[in-house]
């Protein structure tokens, strides 16, 4: 008896007449890891890129901040109506970082008890390597005395820098942003 008529011009499958069993060939296999491993190769560079470029606008934020809060810091201590005495020997500029969170006692207000805050917390330098370094500990200083090409901690804080010995994606050395 021969099966009944199928659009395809095949017999109909009975029973133990199946063709497949349902599962994937070794060829399937193949091509299927090997486009999974092509995606993964395009995939992991650029996640990498992805975090450097994140790093690197978490590290222009933090300098910003800081060097706006030193501005900030000298234009306070240099306000004509600054009723202290300021020593001439001593620049304007902050004895340490921890000054701009700490805050500074008014100088404009003559009852002396405003405080003025230049940062609310002091940002890590986001491409320091060692964790154990404290906020302040993780940035370069460069004093108002020092060159600007070699940079040097000194009595006051004119500028801070990244100590990162890597260069940005833009060619230029982080030290120098």
């Amino acid at each position: 008896m021969s099966a009944p008529w199928h659009p395809l011009g095949c017999r109909a499958l009975r029973g133990s007449d199946k063709l497949g069993t349902g599962g994937f060939t070794l060829i399937e296999l193949v091509i299927t890891v090997a486009i999974v491993g092509l995606i993964a190769t395009v995939a992991f560079p650029m996640a990498e890129l992805a975090v450097q470029r994140t790093k690197e606008r978490e590290l222009r934020d933090a300098l910003q901040q800081i060097r706006i809060a030193i501005d900030a810091y000298k234009e306070a201590i240099d306000d004509p109506r600054n009723s202290t005495k300021k020593d001439p020997t001593k620049s304007s500029y902050p004895p340490s970082l921890q000054v701009l969170v700490d805050g500074l006692a008014d100088p404009t207000d003559p009852k002396g008890g405003k405080m003025l805050y230049f940062l609310r917390r002091l940002p890590r330098d986001p491409l320091a390597t060692d964790s154990t370094l404290s906020a302040e500990a993780s940035w370069g200083k460069r004093s108002y005395a020092s060159p600007a090409d070699a940079p040097a901690e000194g009595d006051d804080i004119f500028d801070v820098y990244s100590q990162s010995t890597g260069t940005g994606l833009n060619g230029i050395p982080y030290r120098q942003w």
